[in-house]
């Protein structure tokens, strides 16, 4: 079984070389004050450590040990508490948190790399900061200066974290139908009152304070969505000078039994009048919590991303070390029994697969950051470069998290298969790795919510002006290149992805038009198309970079990027063709049976 090691060749590749996120970097104010390349670096090196050497040796005792709930509290498995102090220390709460409060300040480009390292290491124990990281967003952006400086640099510190409290036993995706209250008390605090479900790291013993932010609906409120307003309600009330008095009426009424990320608690939370404090303006929560539901729905699909390099790194150690048959070409190491399995024309494919995804995912990931950080960072004098920015940030999240999710549970299915019935046995890992990462599809809105998002709000709701930003992107990277050596297997390729789905993009507007159930049929085919092409876009520019620096390359580094790429557009990219010609057959196929017929 191949031991987790942080990819930072790749993650150093696709920042500096296939990015220039230095250049990005430097070409805004709020970020070049706290970054430098030197000091990317060795944020890249600690992180590769902490995560490979403490976080991935307790990812299988975490699974195997749960989380324990009792009436006292959740405890967490053996090593997270002390795991979590090391991230603790490190700082690695705060790295994209604001400095004014005792954040990093680290740019989204260079935080999700550490994610993915994160995630990859240990899924269950990354959920921590990752849920701390969202609250910090939502706090930073809407909660009024007394909320930020009493709760924001102990939550970037980790000696606090954070939770986010949204779903009910009977409101998941419709959060309008939520029936937690929340009564004005006479101090301006709020007593909050009701249930809550799936609230990820809810109740643990590693940190002092828990801190949720909770969605529900004032005395009065508006009907649906508009009337959901989002409060502060930490797990131990603070006092004037910051430190912590007594227990708030929030306690964990059971944790759920899950089929992965065991190690995490995923709790049942209840509130009997708990004093919480308004984030925000009254009845504008979602506004709230959709300032950091952009960020972290690219953080799940990192951990998509971050799950399929783990599963690549050990099928890859397998299929190199397993003995078994002679090559179709004959035998290729004949002083042993039988060749590895690499030689197989079938385990090369699913390696290919994994690496075209993995690879080819880390780039699109970045790509979208960029954009994050453009919009968040971007001077005052450059208002049209944060407007764009914020149209391909809409856009690309839907796809960024629906996308990298689904093909990393692919990766790692492949994975899995390539070590056969190893695969299956729990000491080689991958069958974690299976069941860790098909949460990443559900929670933070559903895949297929993401795709009624990208082809209803983002293409549709804006008659195609949003998808246009990402047309003219992949078109003027192909008009600008056509006379690069390199890329003239690939850019006609490309071109043709691109007119395909622009074709489609503009039959579904139209046929909208006519039919309501054309978004929602069409959707989830339309973002594996958009997702296909948009790796397409990737890989052309991993290309442009690898080109310069693989003649002579003895790596394999560089020449690696180069086949891979072949490989993805001979045997991936075609699979746009039938997501094409099934979207194109509209929606009565699909809505012709009765309710009895199924």
């Amino acid at each position: 079984m191949a031991d987790y090691q942080a990819p930072l060749r790749e993650m150093r590749f696709v920042l500096n070389e296939v990015f220039d996120a230095p250049a990005l970097w430097a070409s805004l104010p709020k970020v070049a004050e706290n970054v430098d390349p030197d000091t990317a670096d060795a944020i890249l090196e600690e992180a590769g450590k902490i995560t490979s050497a403490v976080l991935a040796p307790l990812n299988r005792e975490g699974d195997e040990q749960g989380c324990k709930w009792t009436a006292a509290g959740v405890t967490s498995p053996e090593g997270f508490k002390e795991a979590y102090q090391t991230i603790v220390d490190g700082g690695w709460n705060g790295l994209g948190g604001n400095p004014e409060q005792g954040g990093m300040g680290m740019p989204k480009t260079l935080v999700s790399q550490f994610e993915e390292m994160l995630q990859g290491a240990n899924m269950a124990f990354g959920l921590a900061p990752m849920l701390t990281a969202g609250a910090c967003l939502a706090l930073d952006a809407h909660g009024s200066d007394e909320l930020k400086e009493t709760y924001l640099p102990k939550l970037y510190s980790g000696v606090w974290s954070g939770a986010m409290d949204l779903t009910e036993p009977h409101a998941g995706t419709d959060l309008g139908i939520i029936r937690t209250k929340a009564e004005p008390n006479d101090d301006g605090s709020f007593a909050v009152t009701g249930t809550k479900i799936f609230i990820t790291w809810g109740e643990h013993d590693m940190a002092e304070n828990i801190v949720h932010l909770v969605l529900a609906k004032l005395p009065g409120a508006p009907k649906g969505p508009k009337g959901i307003s989002m409060f502060l309600v930490p797990k131990f009330l603070v006092k004037d000078d910051g430190s912590l008095g007594d227990r708030n009426p929030v306690t964990c009424g059971s944790i759920e039994k899950k089929m992965g990320i065991k190690g995490s608690a995923t709790c049942v939370m209840n509130y009997d009048a708990a004093r919480g404090w308004l984030v925000g303006e009254e009845n504008k929560g979602l506004n709230a919590m959709f300032t950091m539901m952009n960020y972290e729905r690219l953080g799940v699909g990192v951990q998509g991303l971050g799950a399929a390099e783990a599963s690549l790194q050990s099928a890859r150690e397998y299929a190199k070390d397993r003995i078994q048959s002679r090559a179709p070409t004959g035998a290729q190491q004949p002083e042993k029994a039988a060749d590895p399995i690499l030689v197989h024309p079938d385990v090369r494919r699913m390696l290919l697969t994994m690496k075209g995804y993995v690879e080819g995912g880390r780039a699109f990931s970045t790509y979208v950051a960029q954009w994050l950080d453009i919009a968040k960072y971007a001077d005052d004098s450059e208002q049209e470069r944060r407007i764009h920015a914020e149209g391909m940030v809409s856009l690309l999240t839907p796809v960024a998290k629906a996308f990298l999710t689904d093909r990393g549970l692919d990766v790692c299915i492949i994975g899995q298969q390539v070590l056969g019935g190893h695969g299956f046995i729990r000491e080689w890992g991958q069958e974690q790795l299976v069941r860790d990462c098909r949460i990443t599809q559900i929670y933070e809105g559903t895949n297929g919510i993401q795709a009624l998002d990208l082809m209803g709000r983002k293409v549709v709701g804006s008659q195609g002006k949003l998808y246009e930003l990402f047309a003219q992107d992949v078109a003027t990277f192909i008009e600008e290149n056509s006379d690069e050596q390199s890329l003239r297997p690939y850019l006609k390729l490309l071109a043709a992805a691109l007119e395909r789905l622009s074709d489609v993009t503009e039959h579904v507007i139209n046929q909208a038009l006519e039919t309501p159930d054309a978004v929602g049929a069409a959707s989830v085919d339309y973002l594996d198309l958009f997702g296909l092409t948009a790796l397409a876009y990737m890989w052309a520019r991993i290309v442009k970079a690898a080109a310069v620096k693989a003649e002579g390359d003895t790596s394999g580094f560089y020449t690696g990027k180069l086949k891979t790429a072949r490989f993805y557009y001979d045997r991936l990219l075609p699979k746009t063709v039938s997501l094409a010609e099934g979207i194109r057959s509209g929606s009565e196929s699909m809505m012709a049976l009765t309710a009895e017929e199924f």
